[in-house]
């Protein structure tokens, strides 16, 4: 009888522990559109336009771009990862999920279609973008942006229609040292030309 005591006693000890190891994890907390959208109008929309598609080639259109990349490179201009004297005051404001809910909402709108203009280069931008430079070891484009340039939700970002200048900016960025939280894009700027930068970046401007 005893035995049996303790075997009891043994199980009901054991029995909530089973219980508790068997719950689900709590669900993560959705993205607010209505916040995000009040936020980014706050914060946001004076460079990057009222919705994500800026007006100015200097600053980067959002529109349509993957939410958890947005998220990550605002915590990374939060934390000085990535230097950018704008950003890095705009971010410095933000909470996680101030960045989660702008996110999900300026990456809920279209991108608005965009073109290449350097007609002399477009041929050497798309073959870059598509082939790369074999000889130099430079990887194409497409391999990690899609030959689209739609980009890999949660890897790599959109690139269609992104402004020629501001594409300038980040790879000249990256091959100079400059801009230094991505190790992929800095070994592949740093192999590239001027000439090459600005065809492959007014490529990336026409694709959709």
């Amino acid at each position: 009888m005893k035995l049996i005591a303790s075997l009891l006693l043994a199980a009901a000890l054991v029995a909530p522990a089973l219980s508790n190891a068997a719950e689900p994890a709590a669900p993560v907390a959705k993205a607010d559109l209505a916040k995000g959208e009040a936020t980014y109008n706050a914060v946001c929309a004076a460079c990057h336009g009222a919705d994500g598609n800026s007006g100015s080639p200097a600053y980067p259109k959002l529109a349509q771009q993957h939410p958890d990349y947005l998220v990550k490179q605002l915590q990374e201009f939060k934390s000085g990862k990535r230097a950018n004297a704008i950003m890095m005051g705009m971010a410095a404001g933000l909470s996680d999920a101030d960045m989660k809910n702008v996110a999900a909402w300026v990456g809920s709108k279209t991108s608005a279609a965009n073109f290449a203009k350097e007609k002399d280069l477009v041929v050497l931008g798309e073959r870059i973008y598509r082939g790369g430079i074999a000889d130099r070891q430079i990887a194409a484009c497409a391999g990690c942006h899609t030959p689209t340039g739609a980009g890999i939700p949660s890897q790599y970002p959109r690139l269609a229609g992104q402004h020629a200048d501001y594409a300038v900016a980040q790879l000249t960025a990256f091959r100079d040292g400059v801009r230094k939280n991505s190790i992929q894009m800095a070994g592949v700027a740093a192999k590239m030309n001027d000439r090459e930068i600005k065809a492959v970046s007014d490529y990336i401007a026409g694709l959709r």
